[in-house]
């Protein structure tokens, strides 16, 4: 073992020493818990990080300085309510050193165990931040990498159990705990098989957790009674296609769906939670709800058909267009995608101002954006009726904003979501181009004008559309059910702290038949 304490100068060593130590460092000052020697580690990568680095060793040394700040919130969750800060400078860094050793070019070069990793890292990360939705399907394609790596399982049948608290629908929660405890048995057996693929030390807890849930819920009962078989798509092949791809994409409003891509949970069950009101109010926040769903399926549909569509719509014959040069892209699904990303965005405002009438904020509606919910200014601290808040969901809600919208959180944030605001912008206001192939860099020697460059267009090709509009779609279902769960959190603290004295009387809603959804 290293001797820490006579550590050489690290300017004397080349990168592959100085790296070999660091890893080493984080790990020790990690098992010994030893945060002066965590320090040490991260200046060490401050040095380190100022060299011309090859792309994979600035990808270990990104996953090392992870690990450093990781150990800095490990120190942090012994105290309740720090843990429960909204802004954590620790889970940020990491998410910023995990992301750009994920979105490194040179990733793949990784060994596949070292790439689970980081995948399963980031989704702890997520999932501190109240983002299980995501965290979960980082899990997952860790699990695809290597479906031995019994740290993805594990941390993915405790997350299902973290959703599964936030869940109101009793049915929903009793199904997660099932497939959870089935996930941390299954991370346990993988465990003792390969207990190279991670730190064996954590057999217990995970031991634990699966029979925390076992004590709790009758598992064998919901397994006899939860019969995902016995669900169908429907027959029609047009609409079966789409209900397998919604499912495959994980795109319904129905929490089944993050745990099952069956027909069990193909159906947009999703709705808010039994809530207070006075007894004079009408139901503005499940009629807000019931558009943001219908724009959200609308939005869903829109996208698929764009997707899928390899015909000319009749709406295209005979329009007069030019051909520009540069591979331009027309036609009505090229404009369904486009409208079916600004509708997904616009849910993110939507939601806003759900919360600013929910929560009694007193924003002015001139005012109201996903962008500025959060605080009364940009350089005001967070909103006390979020800051002072145990609301897992409702953090999630405030993480997924940072990613769209922060300027400081710009190297944190996901590529994708990092170019979704600046896409909305163009499509919303000014002129975006949509290629059906990449276009050539721009000729940077020749004086001649170069035809392959529109220098007034944001440009993107249809791939890129496509992936960024489906990126938008999955955040704003996960908004959606995040604004969901985080009222039944809301709820049920307000139920707390209500005066047992208080009536309340329940007021009956019918459910508005499919029939009645027709332009009459």
């Amino acid at each position: 073992m290293l001797d820490f304490d006579n550590l050489p100068a690290v300017e004397t060593l080349t990168d592959k020493e100085a790296l070999d130590i660091i890893a080493q460092m984080v790990d020790h000052a990690h098992d010994t818990d030893d945060l002066e020697l965590t320090s040490m580690a991260l200046s060490w990568c401050q040095h380190l990080d100022g060299r011309a680095l090859t792309e994979k060793r600035r990808m270990l040394l990104d996953y090392y300085r992870a690990n450093a700040w990781g150990h800095r919130q490990h120190q942090r969750r012994k105290s309740p309510k720090a843990a429960w800060e909204w802004d954590q400078e620790e889970v940020e860094k990491q998410i910023l050193f995990l992301r750009r050793a994920l979105n490194n070019p040179a990733h793949h070069e990784l060994s596949v165990l070292r790439q689970c990793q980081i995948l399963t890292n980031l989704g702890n990360l997520l999932d501190t931040a109240g983002r299980f939705i995501e965290a979960r399907a980082l899990w997952t394609d860790a699990l695809r990498k290597n479906p031995d790596f019994w740290m993805a399982r594990g941390n993915r049948g405790r997350g299902l159990m973290g959703y599964a608290n936030a869940l109101y629908d009793g049915g929903h929660k009793a199904v997660f705990a099932l497939t959870a405890h089935g996930e941390l048995l299954g991370a346990v057996r993988d465990l003792d098989q390969r207990p190279e693929f991670g730190d064996p030390k954590l057999r217990p807890y995970f031991q634990n957790a699966a029979d925390r849930i076992a004590e709790y819920y009758k598992l064998e009962t919901i397994a006899e009674d939860f019969r995902p078989e016995d669900h169908e798509i429907v027959d029609a092949p047009s609409e079966g296609q789409y209900q397998r791809w919604c499912l495959r994409e994980c795109l319904y409003l129905n929490p089944l769906n993050d745990a099952f891509t069956q027909a069990v949970a193909a159906q947009d069950v999703l709705h808010l939670p039994s809530f207070i009101t006075s007894i004079d109010e009408p139901p503005t926040l499940i009629g807000l709800f019931n558009q943001m769903k219908q724009e959200f399926v609308s939005a869903r549909w829109m996208y698929y058909d764009g997707m899928t569509s390899d015909s000319v719509h009749h709406s295209d014959h005979r329009v007069l267009l030019y051909n520009t040069l540069d591979y331009p892209a027309f036609g009505l699904a090229i404009e369904q995608l486009k409208i079916a990303f600004r509708m997904s965005y616009s849910l993110l405002d939507k939601i806003a101002y759900f919360l600013n009438r929910y929560l009694k904020l007193g924003i002015p509606e001139k005012r109201i954006s996903f962008r500025t919910i959060w605080r009364d200014k940009p350089s005001a601290p967070l909103r006390a009726q979020f800051a002072k808040s145990e609301n897992l969901p409702f953090r999630g809600l405030y993480w997924l904003s940072k990613d769209l919208y922060e300027k400081h959180f710009d190297e944190v944030a996901d590529p994708d979501a990092r170019e979704l605001a600046e896409l909305r912008n163009h499509l919303e206001h000014k002129y975006v181009k949509v290629l059906t192939m990449k276009r050539p860099p721009r000729a940077k020697t020749t004086t001649f004008a170069d035809p392959f460059f529109d220098d007034f267009a944001h440009v993107l090709t249809l791939d890129d559309l496509e992936r960024r509009a489906l990126r938008l779609l999955k955040l704003s279902r996960a908004a959606l059910i995040y604004l969901s769960l985080g009222m039944h959190v809301e709820e049920q603290r307000r139920r707390d702290d209500t005066h047992s004295n208080t009536r309340t009387a329940p007021m009956k809603l019918h459910v508005f038949d499919d029939e009645r959804k027709r332009r009459y």
